[in-house]
């Protein structure tokens, strides 16, 4: 898996409201949940609270389950997410949901920028067009699907529990995750103008947090 390959994954193409996709959204929580995935994210969160206090907004937010829980963890924080979707129905009033085309309609600037299992979808210039968005942000905070064998195989042995789409999506994902490096270089994060630190685990996930450096006083 040297290359990345970025392939039309099938939940993007389903209706919002179908049950194939209401159901594979409810299996990527529960994958959310065996990464690790949203607990990496609210102790990274707490690691920078001056940037909190200012915003926090998610690209991505799909069901809302991440901001929600970032919500309830920094109530006192402007919180902002940007997806495809539709608002959900039963999503706190006090989170600013925007929806539409995130090239189309830019993330308002602010403290903390989030990423959960959505750059993998990008390649080329989209990538470094979101690399220009994170410009506005002080923090950044991204996670997404490692590529590499063993994630792979890791993800044949949910098969059994999850759908079809879920099945199929899970592999494209894969395929089009990350290898060390490459998030920020893809999206042209250059050290001179961010202090970026990396880790990935056996779990599948790899995750970048960075810090601009004109915001931390960094060096």
């Amino acid at each position: 898996m040297k290359t990345r390959v970025v392939e039309p994954e099938l939940l993007d193409h389903l209706p919002h409201d179908d049950p194939a996709a209401r159901r594979s959204r409810l299996d990527l929580r529960r994958i959310n949940f065996l990464m690790g995935n949203e607990g990496r994210v609210l102790r990274a969160l707490r690691r920078v609270p001056d940037a909190t206090a200012s915003m926090i907004c998610e690209l991505g937010a799909g069901d809302g389950s991440l901001i929600t829980g970032i919500h309830r963890r920094f109530p006192n924080s402007r919180v902002t997410a940007c997806d495809l979707a539709p608002r959900p129905a039963w999503l706190d009033s006090a989170i600013d949901w925007r929806s539409g085309d995130v090239f189309q309609h830019a993330p308002p600037p602010g403290g903390v920028l989030v990423a959960n299992l959505f750059l993998h979808h990008f390649e080329g210039e989209d990538l470094r067009r979101l690399g220009k968005l994170c410009e506005g942000f002080d923090v950044l905070i991204f996670n997404e699907p490692a590529r590499s064998r063993l994630a792979a195989f890791l993800g044949t042995l949910l098969h059994p529990f999850v759908n079809r789409v879920t099945r199929h999506d899970m592999q494209v994902s894969i395929r089009a995750g990350f290898r060390r490096g490459e998030m920020a270089a893809l999206m042209g994060l250059e050290p001179a103008r961010w202090r970026i630190e990396e880790s990935s685990t056996w779990l599948g996930a790899r995750s970048i947090t960075a810090w601009r450096i004109s915001a931390c006083g960094c060096r």
